[in-house]
Order: C-alpha cells, then sequence, then structure tokens
C-alpha cells in the first residue's frame, strides 16, 4: 500500500479480519471478542500457510487467493457456500495430524492482532539487512508480515523507543512492546517450507525473538511512503 488512513484506537484497515477457527477452537457465545492467535490456525503451525497470496476486491467484497501449489480461488468470505469452498481449498495445507479447518471468525471492526489490544506492526528495514547479513541469507520482508516498513536509522533502535511518542504523516503511535516471533519466519514465503532458523539467529546474536514493535494509533491520520518519523 501506498498511502493508508488509521484510526485511533483500530487496526491497520484490512489486517487480519479474517481468522482461520478450527474444530476446536472455542468460539466465544457473541462472536465479538478478540481471542487469541493460537485459537487459530496459523502460519507458525501450518507453514504452508506463509506461501499464500492474496487480493481483495472492494466492490464486491471477494477475495482472490493464490498459492503455488493450488488453483487460484475467488471467493465471498460472506457468503456461506463460497466459505465452505474456501474450507476445502484450505485443507491441503493444513497439518495432516492436526485440527481441520472450521470457519473464519470475524470481530466488528477491528483485526485479530496478536495482541488483545489493537496493534500496528513497525518494523525496520535496517534490522532486516543486519539480521540477513549475520544468517548469511536475505530475508523477505514477508516472512515477518509487518504493517509498516521504516527505512534509515541504526539497526534495532526501535527497541529504544519503547513507551515513546511518534508521528508519521498525520498519525500520532504509541510504542508499546516488542514483538515476539514465531515458528512462521522461519518459512520462506514464495514456497511455504521452513528454510532458516531465525529464531536460533535472533536467540544467538540478540539474545532474544525480538523483531519489530507493537504500536497503538493514538491519533488517526494518513500516512504514505516516504513519510518520516517524527518522535513528540
Amino acid at each position: 500500500m501506498e498511502k493508508v488512513s488509521l484510526f485511533s484506537g483500530k487496526t491497520m484497515p484490512g489486517d487480519r479480519v479474517w481468522a482461520l477457527a478450527h474444530d476446536k477452537t472455542r468460539i466465544p457465545n457473541s462472536k465479538k471478542e478478540w481471542i487469541p492467535c493460537s485459537s487459530f490456525l496459523r502460519g507458525s503451525i501450518a507453514p504452508s500457510f506463509m506461501a499464500v497470496t492474496s487480493s481483495y476486491n472492494d466492490s464486491n467484497g471477494t477475495i482472490t487467493l493464490m498459492h503455488p501449489s493450488l488453483e487460484q480461488l475467488t471467493f465471498n468470505p460472506n457468503n456461506k457456500e463460497e466459505l465452505n469452498l474456501f474450507l476445502k481449498w484450505i485443507k491441503p495445507l493444513c497439518p495432516s495430524q492436526g485440527p481441520s479447518p472450521n470457519e473464519l471468525y470475524k470481530v466488528g471492526d477491528r483485526g485479530l492482532t496478536d495482541t488483545e489490544y489493537p496493534s500496528v506492526s513497525l518494523l525496520s528495514i535496517e534490522s532486516l539487512k543486519e539480521l540477513s547479513s549475520k544468517i548469511g541469507s536475505k530475508l523477505d520482508t514477508k516472512r515477518f508480515r509487518g504493517n509498516l516498513w521504516l527505512s534509515g536509522g541504526k539497526p534495532f533502535e526501535e527497541f529504544d523507543w519503547l513507551g515513546q511518542e511518534i508521528v508519521i504523516g498525520s498519525a500520532k503511535f504509541k510504542i508499546i512492546e516488542p514483538i515476539e516471533r514465531c515458528n512462521a519466519t522461519k518459512v520462506n514465503p514464495l514456497n511455504g517450507e521452513s528454510d532458516i532458523d531465525t529464531l536460533n539467529a535472533l536467540n544467538t546474536y540478540y539474545g532474544h525473538q525480538d523483531f519489530g514493535v507493537y504500536c497503538e494509533v493514538i491519533t488517526g491520520g494518513s500516512i504514505e511512503k516516504g513519510n518520516q518519523l517524527i518522535f513528540c
């Protein structure tokens, strides 16, 4: 995205709107509550998911999904019959010994982020370059699924910003906490196969497995590619 409008107390528009529940997921009766990512099928336990790419048609509400080993699928997640087509499509990518995909879960106007509070993730290109150099392999940004990527500055200096407020474009954020990473980052997003132990590298070189930081939007506004980060 070249430009996006953010809203106070909300997640990134279009980010994690739906999550794939399985037959053992405990869905709240209200179906309006945030529940943790451990309740869903996801890239950390289904590596092949990481190679799924998508596009969204805002005019008719359909999503088109692509994967290197599957035929392309276009469906409307709000249509029950078409949802069944999606569940059938995604099944071969799920762990053979794990739970079966059951439904798509959605919570109002916020995304199902890994944090209970509505968060936006902020990651650094310079940190990615340094980690890639230490590993000896160029890491794709898609491994880390960031909302906002910054370029310039020092590698991993974003961890020094915790608790601070920043402005990008006309939106203001508060930096909340580091993002602890999971097995999904080990997976090559081009083919869905685990090929680099990113967690071991983070622990070996930095003593933790964090990459990027979570923020909260405290003042809504528009941001676009090329905006500078300004400290309040």
